[in-house]
């Protein structure tokens, strides 16, 4: 069975929720100059819309202002406000899209030492380094992608890193799109890190099946959760 990850993005202000339902509505109100438009163009009903309107208005500020006159009589037009809403949305939007479609590795361990929120977990691969907030002792560790930081063993740079967390592995895949590659490197018997390279670095590092690479990512970058047991 594949899973993948999916959203919906949302803004709280307040007791108020803009989903993206409103963003539409905006966006309608936009294009097609009235709530009148919008409404028909969304398959909604005008009391309804305007409704929603006035309630985002109560909790966010004006977002719309009549224009009155002209060869169509008039109409509605977003304010700087609504512009600035919807860019806030747009740009969560964006951010949760990245956490969905980047790959994650999850490596299986047991912790073995504490300090304050921060854990030393015992793997299959070595100790590794997490972020923890629980007091479980066998947890899982998440790193996504493009946290990893991809080096050759060779490199005089990878035994004087700030990144706290270096394991050694074997590419043992190679997946290269366009500009962007994923690298998989086995770190130990059935366990994998991957990261998100540009085709550059594949080039820079002679990435290849078999090859020799140091997988390295910060302490902040792993998050270590408990293991349902």
């Amino acid at each position: 069975m594949t899973l993948t990850k999916d959203f919906e993005p949302r803004l709280a202000i307040g007791e108020t929720t803009v989903t993206s339902r409103d963003v539409e509505m905006l966006r309608g109100i936009d294009e097609h100059g009235s709530m009148y438009g919008a409404a028909n163009e969304l398959g909604r009903s005008y009391p309804h819309l305007q409704r929603r309107v006035v309630e985002l208005e109560a909790a966010v500020g004006p977002l719309t202002r009549r224009v009155r006159g002209g060869k169509d009589g008039g109409g509605t037009q977003l304010t700087d406000d609504a512009r600035d809403l919807i860019q806030r949305f747009e740009r969560l939007r964006i951010e949760l899209s990245g956490v969905t479609t980047v790959p994650e590795s999850v490596i299986s361990g047991t912790v073995t030492d504490r300090d304050g929120q921060l854990a030393t977990v015992r793997t299959a691969a070595g100790d590794v380094s997490a972020r923890l907030s629980t007091t479980a002792e066998e947890v899982e560790i998440a790193v996504r992608a493009d946290a990893v930081v991809l080096m050759s063993p060779r490199s005089p740079w990878a035994d004087h890193t700030s990144l706290r967390n270096r394991i050694p592995g074997v590419v043992s895949d190679l997946a290269v799109d366009d500009t962007i590659a994923t690298v998989t490197v086995e770190v130990a018997d059935g366990v994998t890190i991957r990261a998100v390279v540009t085709t550059e670095s594949v080039d820079r590092l002679d990435i290849e099946e078999g090859r020799e690479l140091i997988a390295a990512f910060k302490t902040t970058a792993a998050r270590a959760t408990p293991v349902d047991t």
